[in-house]
């Protein structure tokens, strides 16, 4: 933890500020406050290899060597430093009358790396408008007095003073804060969980791992692993690496890097999905709070070809989540750099909101990515966290712990945390921030995390939610929900199930009515409302009125009025497009549903207008008609006229798909009528799909039959299972889906107000109205 020294430290730096205010706005302090305590660390470590360096830089300067072997032989000189400047100045000698020229002139003595960090600061552009404030000499003047030496604060104490120092900068800039600054509070409890099972990192002298922060940002996460293990085991060695996108956190991360004494080359700039710099690399432990919510629309194609090239080869071989949240992107990167359980394995903490949890049904992506995790047994322990935590967004949050080296207790289970409770308020809020966990909340997690055993909910002593006050209050308010803790354990198929298929027979009625007839004369679909229009509009015109006769020649014939049809159909039906239009008027169109309206007119004659209610009587009586007055019907045709003269009917027969010559079997739709088993037609409409729990512990069959006869047969009994809707992995019937319900699993039942107080309430209520008209009467 951070001592008062460092904390005193910081505070001393940061009042450079003082210099800055009126000139800068306070989002901008840290713009130039951070590269320049960057500036003075850098010099006041490398003042004892400082001549070295210069001498060196001297002769390697007449070798024609290449600029990066250059840079390897001054490495060597700066006595095993990662950075080295060949600059003769420093920034007790940079003057006061040329001081910009001069100290960007220092800048660009540094090593590639120090170098690249201040460019990302775009820090000399900052230079340019101290200089026009007149306030660069006197920053560079408090700043030069500034003891960073090694002796005077060490690495690590350097590390927690620079730490503070972002901190303060994020938090002074509440509109981008959350999009490079994880909160404090968070990145503790996150990182206690991802470290706390690792007992040889906390206690063996010289053990070495590996942290990874995809999401670096500023580099919170990143600092916070190492800290923890600090404070625990001072001569374990982490080694940190991360990627980040925006070229500002970048830069603060990799100058925290620096001052911690990490190697910087392994903190990477670019999209860590669409272009992963550290390809193939295996981490110990990985921390990452990705954007909540964010598309990748932009990179889709890469994501996309990576998934179905390299499948399982791959990051995302599970699945992709739909592009408006690429939350589960992050999640799957992560897990494919998960070190190798032969290799001692890995663990990961990752802040996600609720959409990962249950977003998407069975078969889909993000269903597909919590299957794979939770049927490779990755996942530990999912903590829910309270509300307002993080700088930007008060939506519910969660922390994912999840490990490929799980204790023989966890194997097959993960644990849920109900922590949404364990915050208290701040004394002033930070943009969305208003709660914060203190460290009784933590080890509260912690604690509950680490015995890994169910905790039944139990009412936690804070502070009740302040009411608001305005309005009118009831006479009997209702009861406050009482703030719990708890945890429960799960199997993991607990969290799984089957969407089975649920059909109902199609009931059909047909009749040969003269209103049903005549609907044959216009086109199905999209041209229909318009020919129904247009035959109203043009059909019974003077000039050439049209007729059902075979030798009327103006039936269909629209030429004469295209420009004003286009007009009407632009105003009155607009999802029609241009080739719509076209068939619409083509005379050909018309001349083809007057054919058809004619053939079905001949059915009428014959099959007459009764009302049918079986249908499985119609093929055979048009067939019938058909032979005998010499009409043929194609497929298209036939259709039409089904779509024209039926219609659903619940009172209806059931009409009759097929009759097999197989055993029956009601359950999936082979029904045995008079002998016969018959399948019948099913009804789209009607289609239902049901979750069946999963259950390891009978067959999939069996455990479906038990559902669909115990929950679905006593309501619908001509109901049955679709068999042929099979998971695509398993190829039983049933597609399995996943998901992560926490609420339900949480949820504390309220019961309602009593009636009577509503009813005493609203009578109140109308009396006061009441009163109030009286007196506005009066």
């Amino acid at each position: 933890m951070m001592s008062q020294a460092s904390n005193n430290l910081a505070a001393f730096i940061w009042s450079l500020a003082d210099l800055l205010r009126g000139d800068f706005k306070q989002s901008q302090y840290g713009r130039i406050i951070l590269p320049f305590t960057l500036l003075r660390r850098l010099e006041c470590v490398l003042e004892s290899s400082k001549a070295a360096v210069l001498t060196e830089h001297t002769r390697v300067q007449q070798l024609n060597i290449s600029e990066e072997a250059q840079e390897k032989l001054l490495l060597r000189a700066s006595g095993g430093l990662s950075f080295f400047n060949t600059s003769k100045m420093d920034l007790s000698k940079l003057g006061e009358a040329g001081i910009k020229a001069n100290l960007e002139s220092y800048l660009q003595g540094f090593s590639k790396d120090a170098r690249e960090i201040f460019e990302h600061f775009k820090f000399t552009e900052f230079l340019g408008q101290l200089n026009d404030a007149n306030l660069l000499y006197k920053v560079v003047q408090r700043v030069r007095q500034t003891d960073l030496s090694p002796t005077a604060v060490s690495n690590h104490d350097m590390g927690l003073v620079f730490e503070e120092l972002i901190r303060r900068f994020a938090e002074g800039s509440n509109e981008t804060a959350g999009e490079h600054f994880t909160p404090r509070d968070i990145v503790r409890l996150t990182t206690s969980l991802v470290f706390m099972e690792d007992d040889d990192a906390l206690t063996k002298p010289g053990i070495i791992r590996t942290i990874y922060d995809p999401t670096a940002g500023t580099g919170g996460f990143l600092s916070s692993g190492m800290e923890y293990v600090h404070e625990l085991n001072p001569h374990a060695v982490m080694r940190a690496y991360g990627q980040e996108l925006n070229p500002e956190s970048y830069a603060i991360c990799k100058a925290d890097m620096l001052i911690k004494g990490q190697d910087v080359s392994n903190i990477k700039l670019g999209n860590t999905l669409s272009n992963d710099q550290l390809y193939a690399t295996e981490f110990d432990y990985m921390l990452s709070n990705p954007p909540f919510g964010v598309d990748w629309k932009k990179i889709e194609q890469e994501i996309s070809e990576e998934h179905t090239q390299k499948g399982f080869s791959g990051r995302f071989g599970p699945g992709l989540p739909r592009v408006s949240d690429g939350s589960l992107l992050f999640l799957m990167h992560l897990l494919s750099k998960l070190r190798d359980g032969s290799q001692g394995g890995g663990r990961i903490g990752i802040i996600l909101n609720g959409s990962p949890l249950f977003t998407g049904g069975a078969g889909s992506g993000e269903s597909e990515i919590r299957r794979y995790i939770l049927e490779a047994d990755l996942l530990e322990a999912i903590v829910a966290l309270p509300p307002d935590m993080f700088y930007n967004t008060g939506i519910s949050t969660y922390v994912w712990v999840l490990s490929n080296k799980k204790a023989d207790e966890r194997k097959g289970k993960v644990q849920l945390i109900n922590g949404v409770n364990l915050c208290g308020k701040m004394r002033k809020s930070l943009g969305s921030k208003r709660n914060e966990m203190d460290e009784s909340d933590i080890a509260t997690v912690i604690r509950a995390f680490g015995s890994f055993a169910a905790v039944d909910a139990y009412e936690l002593d804070k502070q009740a939610a302040q009411k608001n006050n305005r309005g009118r209050q009831a006479a009997t308010p209702k009861a406050e929900i009482a703030k719990t803790f708890a945890s429960k354990i799960f199997s993991t198929h607990e969290f799984g199930y089957r969407r089975i298929t649920i059909e109902r027979p199609l009931r059909l009625s047909w009749q040969f009515s003269d209103e049903r007839v005549a609907t044959c004369r216009y086109a199905p679909n999209a041209l229909n409302s318009a020919m129904q229009w247009l035959y109203q509009e043009f059909s019974s015109q003077e000039s050439g009125s049209w007729s059902d006769d075979d030798n009327c020649k103006r039936y269909g014939d629209l030429s004469a009025h295209e420009d004003a049809i286009r007009r009407y159909c632009k105003l009155h039906f607009p999802e029609l497009k241009e080739k719509h239009i076209k068939d619409l008027l083509n005379r050909s169109t018309w001349l083809d549903q007057k054919r058809l309206l004619l053939k079905v007119q001949q059915l009428q004659v014959s099959i007459g207008t009764t009302q049918h209610d079986d249908f499985n009587t119609f093929d055979e009586a048009v067939k019938a008609v058909c032979k005998k007055v010499g009409i043929t019907l194609d497929a298209g045709d036939k259709k039409q006229i089904i779509n024209a003269v039926s219609w659903k009917n619940p009172a209806a027969a059931k009409v009759i798909k097929k009759v097999h010559k197989v055993k029956g079997n009601p359950l999936y739709g082979l029904f045995v009528v008079d002998s016969e088993v018959l399948e019948y037609q099913a009804d789209s409409e009607l289609r239902d799909n049901e979750n069946v729990a999963l259950d390891p512990s009978q067959s999939v069959n069996a455990s479906n039959e038990a559902f669909f006869i115990r929950e679905v047969q006593p309501h619908v009994p001509d109901a049955w299972i679709d068999a042929s809707k099979k998971d695509a992995k398993d190829q039983q019937v049933g597609i399995v889906g996943y998901e992560i319900p926490f609420n339900r699993h949480f949820y504390q039942y309220q019961p309602p107000r009593n009636l009577a107080d509503i009813d005493a309430d609203l009578d109140a209520v109308s009396a006061e109205i009441l009163q109030l008209l009286q007196e506005v009467h009066s």
